[in-house]
């Protein structure tokens, strides 16, 4: 049963049966399911009943509709949804269109890397009445795509709800974003000494040039060297000095006594280095930075980079080229979602992988 209070909180509403419902106009959309072949509106709020509607609107199930008197202090649904997804869109973000179901999209305004601040998005969806769905952090996006979608849950709610939700969005400088991803101009350097002198045939090169391009990049230089700590430095001084923003690194990364890749980085300059992450593949990684005019980022790629479709370096580049700065944190933070299911047929980024 509900209490006093229950009947007190709710919207004002006048039940009219459905045989006189004639000529007035809906109060929501009507949504329509068929199943396995059609979930959507059947009826736009709006739509002034005819006569010829009453069988259809049998069969969606409704015997009696209703006319709502809203107070001052209470919006319907889709007012709502709309200033929600005011609220939520951040940089980048644009709406899909207006409510539908009492529910808006927001989709992508441009390609780029989606961001979720999660902790707002979780304080909003806390209040309850209010709803936020995304895609997960860290998601390569298209435009037009589809990013988020935001409704009031019940027909009315209270707008200090909104006024609640908006603010924790404000805050937050809008609760999903888009960063660009920048498109590099990569120079890598292939280690190791059975490659360099031929004894085993590469199978990095074509590998980190494919993903590299895939983003829009460039490859400017590419070296082969041997496990030679000063051969290795002096070919990545080489590809700064030819313009690179950004250093591959493949191999040598492991503790065998030859793995020398970090020790030449680190006489190249990098600073801020960060070894090994809980990401599986790829838990040798190295990322780092080279500061200047400019500040370059150096990914060192542990020999799973060749042989597996997908490791952590496909979740680090984007980031790194939407200029995140890479840290003991963020790639801490990867541990979870970070162990790949090693999927006969890989289908990242449609999997749990990095999520």
């Amino acid at each position: 049963m509900c209490d006093s209070n229950d009947k007190k909180n709710r919207p004002e509403r006048k039940v009219v049966p459905l045989e006189e419902a004639v000529g007035m106009r809906l109060e929501h959309d009507i949504t329509e399911i068929r199943q396995d072949e059609f979930k959507g509106r059947a009826f736009r709020r709006g739509h002034r009943v005819c006569r010829m509607d009453i069988e259809r609107l049998r069969d969606l199930g409704k015997n009696n509709l209703f006319v709502l008197s809203l107070a001052d202090d209470e919006m319907h649904e889709d007012d709502a949804a709309l200033a929600l997804a005011a609220a939520l869109a951040g940089e980048g973000i644009a709406m899909q269109d207006g409510p539908r179901e009492g529910k808006v999209n927001l989709i992508a305004a441009r390609d780029g890397l989606l961001k979720v601040n999660r902790e707002a998005l979780l304080a909003m969806n806390m209040l309850g009445e209010v709803a936020c769905s995304t895609l997960h952090d860290n998601t390569l996006v298209k435009k037009g795509r589809v990013v988020a979608g935001t409704r009031a849950i019940p027909l009315v709610v209270k707008k200090d709800v909104i006024d609640e939700a908006a603010r924790i969005a404000k805050s937050a400088g809008g609760i999903i974003r888009l960063r660009d991803v920048r498109k590099p101009l990569a120079g890598i350097v292939i280690t190791g000494s059975e490659v360099y002198y031929g004894r085993k045939k590469d199978a990095f090169s074509a590998v980190m040039e494919g993903k590299i391009e895939s983003l829009g990049g460039r490859i400017i230089g590419k070296y082969y060297a041997p496990d030679d700590e000063s051969f290795i430095k002096d070919r990545l001084d080489e590809l700064i000095g030819a313009g690179a923003d950004l250093l591959v690194v493949t191999g040598g990364m492991s503790v065998d006594p030859d793995d020398v890749t970090r020790f030449a980085l680190k006489r190249v300059g990098v600073r801020d280095v960060v070894y090994g992450s809980p990401v599986i593949p790829g838990s040798m990684v190295l990322v780092g930075y080279v500061e200047g005019e400019k500040t370059i980022p150096v990914i060192g790629v542990p020999a799973c980079g060749m042989y597996h479709k997908t490791t952590v370096f496909d979740l680090l580049l984007p980031r790194i080229l939407a200029g995140e700065r890479i840290g003991r944190k963020e790639l801490a933070e990867m541990g979870h979602g970070g162990l790949c299911m090693g999927c006969r047929e890989c289908v990242y980024p449609m999997c749990p992988f990095g999520k």
